[in-house]
């Protein structure tokens, strides 16, 4: 038995016909920088998350950076952040020279509580940046509610929630801005490295798209110091192909989440995904926690399955950040699930048969260590 984690071969080989077709398309065009693709994604993309702009660039964590330095954020300001997620999340703020202020998170969901939001604010708090982290959106009227009494920007990490919705509303579409990866594995990947920042404000808008070009929005006329973050017309036309089955996929993706729960509930020890009220998650991941997950992760990988730990180090005791640059409160949630998580094989391409095979392992692991406990 070979489960992998995650199959990108067979999502190529589906779609076979149709990223050759846009492979051809671009190479017979002969224009391979912010061209014609590029805006089509960006007019679909934009049309998806139900905002009026959407700039592509080069990767999410330029997406991040370039939408805090687009808003004003920048040396002496405070954002926010959550104190579990991955490390990009935290050095977007540490690029733009604005300074970090970590709040733990709530244990059943992995994301930013709201409580402890308000109790990080201070006079120069300028932003919040909540991460939709795992494809499970968060509590976003909470957060809303927190920036809206402090006069807060609220920039979405949607990193990895392409297609997930908040109470009716898409992702990408619930801040002032947001920032999304197009790493291969997200939910919506290209074939190389991508990102993309949605937002309703045009003027936000057209400053990231002039910071994404060195600056300029005219050739050699540089109106400020900008980045090289251009994202490729074979990416884009590859990013509109998938965005077209991206809903599918999705279904495909909720449909074995809710397999895992219905086989795995009332498992001793073994805690599920939890999800903020009104959330419908684009299950990026299927993250379990158990307090022995490092044995976990070993009686799966014997059994031929492949899993991975979304993230074993919350970034504020990463050698980036744990002799400081960053301030807040004790983070023992984060610390703990940093201890505790473990990402199970999801994607449109795992079957039904091997799901089962998965639940099935680890149910094994589970009732081995609770009979070596009688």
């Amino acid at each position: 038995m070979n489960i992998p984690f995650l199959d990108l071969k067979a999502a190529y080989l589906e779609l076979k016909a149709d990223l050759d077709a846009a492979y051809r398309r671009v190479m017979d065009g002969g224009w391979y920088i912010l061209g014609r693709e590029v805006e089509a994604l960006e007019a679909e993309f934009a049309a998806y998350c139900g905002v009026r702009h959407c700039v592509t660039v080069g990767n999410g964590l330029d997406a991040l950076t370039l939408v805090l330095r687009a808003a004003g954020v920048g040396p002496g300001d405070e954002v926010i952040v959550p104190g579990h997620t991955f490390i990009a999340t935290w050095l977007a703020v540490s690029a733009v020279g604005a300074d970090l202020v970590a709040v733990d998170v709530d244990e059943a969901t992995g994301l930013m509580d709201p409580a402890l939001v308000e109790q990080a604010v201070t006079p120069r708090t300028a932003a919040v940046l909540p991460v939709h982290l795992y494809g499970q959106p968060a509590d976003m009227d909470a957060l809303t509610a927190v920036a809206r009494r402090h006069g807060l920007l609220v920039i979405e990490d949607a990193a990895q929630a392409h297609g997930a919705r908040y109470r009716g509303r898409p992702a990408g579409s619930l801040g002032h801005a947001a920032g999304f990866s197009f790493y291969p594995v997200k939910n919506l990947g290209a074939f190389g490295d991508a990102g993309a920042v949605t937002t309703d404000d045009g003027g936000l808008a057209e400053r990231v798209r002039r910071l994404r070009n060195y600056g300029s929005r005219a050739k050699y006329r540089h109106e400020e110091r900008g980045v090289n973050s251009r994202l490729d017309e074979l990416q884009a036309a590859f990013l509109r192909v998938k965005l077209a089955r991206l809903d599918d996929w999705n279904a495909r993706r909720a449909r074995l989440a809710a397999a895992y729960g219905e086989a795995l509930a009332g498992l001793s020890g073994l805690a599920l995904p939890g999800a903020v009220p009104g959330a419908e998650p684009a299950w990026h991941l299927y993250v379990v926690r158990h307090a022995r997950r490092d044995e976990l992760r070993q009686h799966l990988e014997r059994a031929g399955i492949g899993s991975l730990v979304h993230y074993p180090m919350p970034p504020h005791l990463s050698g980036a950040y744990a002799q400081g640059g960053w301030r807040g409160g004790p983070l023992p949630v984060a610390e703990r699930l940093g201890r505790e998580v473990l990402s199970l094989p999801i994607g449109p391409h795992l079957s039904a048969a091997h799901a089962q095979v998965v639940t099935e392992a680890v149910k094994g692991f589970v009732t081995l260590i609770t009979r070596a406990a009688a």
